[in-house]
C-alpha cells in the first residue's frame, strides 16, 4: 500500500528548494539594506534555514550576491538576446518589445533594485562592480547595440551612432529603476512607468520636431 505522507522524498524536495528560497531571501534583503548592511545570518532567517546551511550552497556574501544578480537578471538578458536573433517583424516592434519585456523581467520587479545598489556602492567594492560591468552592463550595452545594428541593416531605422544611441536608449530605463528605488516612494506626481516608457519610445522612434527645419534637411 503508497503511503501519501513520505517523509524523505519531502525532505528531499525541500533540499532542493533552499538555493532559490536562499537567493529569493538574499534579493529581499539586498534590496532593502543594500550590499555592505546585509548579513549572511539575516538571509539564513529570512529563508527558514540556518546560516551553516547556507554555507553549504554559498561561501560568503559576495558569492551570494553573484547568484542573486545570475538568478534574476542574467537570464532576462539571454531571453532578449534570443528575442532579437529569431524576430522577424519591424524593429520599432522589437524595440517596443524588448523594452516592455526588461520592465516586465526586471524593472517591476524587486530585480530592479539591484541595479541602484551597484551604482550606488560600486566605489566601496570594486571587485562587485567588475563583475555586474562584464556580466550585466556589457552584455546588456551589447544586447542593444545589436537591435539598433539590425534595424539600420533594414533600413527600418536611418544610419546612426549605434553606440552613442545605444547610451540615449538606456539612460531614461535606468533613471526609472532608480527612481522606484528612491524617492519614487515619496513622489507625489505617481509616475506611471507603463505611461513613461510608452512616451519615452514615441519619441525615441519619432522625435520631438513635427517636421525637420530645412535647414537641417
Amino acid at each position: 500500500m503508497h503511503c501519501p505522507f513520505d517523509p524523505k522524498r519531502r525532505w528531499e524536495r525541500r533540499k532542493e528548494a533552499r538555493p532559490h528560497e536562499l537567493l529569493a531571501a538574499a534579493l529581499d534583503i539586498f534590496v532593502e539594506r543594500g550590499y555592505a548592511a546585509t548579513r549572511l545570518e539575516d538571509v539564513a532567517r529570512r529563508a527558514g534555514v540556518s546560516k551553516g546551511t547556507l554555507y553549504l550552497y554559498f561561501t560568503n556574501k559576495e558569492e551570494l550576491f553573484k547568484a542573486v544578480v545570475r538568478e534574476n537578471i542574467v537570464p532576462a538578458i539571454g531571453d532578449a538576446e534570443s528575442q532579437i536573433a529569431s524576430f522577424e517583424g519591424h524593429s520599432a516592434d522589437l524595440l517596443r518589445a524588448i523594452v516592455f519585456g526588461w520592465w516586465e523581467r526586471i524593472g517591476a520587479t524587486k530585480a530592479s533594485g539591484i541595479v541602484k545598489l551597484v551604482m550606488a556602492e560600486a566605489n566601496n567594492f570594486p571587485d562587485l562592480a567588475q563583475f555586474y560591468r562584464e556580466e550585466v552592463i556589457e552584455r546588456g550595452t551589447a544586447m542593444m547595440t545589436r537591435m539598433l545594428e539590425r534595424g539600420v541593416e533594414r533600413g527600418e531605422l536611418r544610419p546612426l551612432d549605434v553606440t552613442i544611441a545605444t547610451q540615449v536608449l538606456l539612460a531614461p530605463m535606468l533613471m526609472l529603476m532608480m527612481w522606484k528605488h528612491s524617492v519614487g516612494p515619496c513622489d507625489q506626481s505617481d509616475l506611471d512607468p507603463h505611461q513613461f516608457l510608452t512616451n519615452f519610445l514615441d519619441i525615441a522612434l519619432h522625435g520631438l520636431l513635427k517636421e525637420v527645419p530645412p535647414a537641417q534637411r
